[in-house]
């Protein structure tokens, strides 16, 4: 959770980086997809780990995680399918570096930061719901 915390710290600072300078400096376009590709990569780890905490069944991909925790309850279903699309980012970050559309990117850095935190909010409730239902 901590690693989670500490991306989306920085996520949030680099929504403060200008659009010019996104677009024009490659050393700020990698710290900014790193900072996503940590976030995003934070939450399917917690997912993962909480499905075979919760003995869930198991995922077959990144995505299903979510749909997964969303079937459960323990996430709002309403944010699944942005957290699946989230996972997907990560495969094309991490797979298809080279050739990502930095108009997406960059729409993604200014607009999915609230899904990411939606999903702490969630993943952090519910733990503290199991602590109080345990002996």
């Amino acid at each position: 959770m901590q690693e989670l915390q500490d991306a989306l710290r920085d996520w949030e600072r680099y929504q403060r980086i200008p659009r010019e300078q996104f677009f024009s400096d490659r050393d700020t376009r990698n710290m900014v997809f790193y900072a996503m590709m940590l976030g995003i990569q934070s939450a399917i780890d917690i997912a993962t780990d909480l499905i075979a905490a919760e003995r869930l069944r198991r995922p077959a991909s990144y995505r299903e995680t979510f749909e997964i925790l969303g079937d459960e309850g323990i996430l709002p279903e309403s944010l699944v399918p942005d957290l699946s699309d989230l996972a997907g980012f990560r495969n094309v970050l991490v797979h298809i570096y080279w050739d990502l559309d930095l108009e997406q990117v960059y729409a993604i850095l200014h607009q999915d930061l609230g899904v990411l935190k939606a999903f702490r909010d969630a993943v952090q409730e519910h733990l503290r719901e199991r602590r109080s239902l345990d002996p």
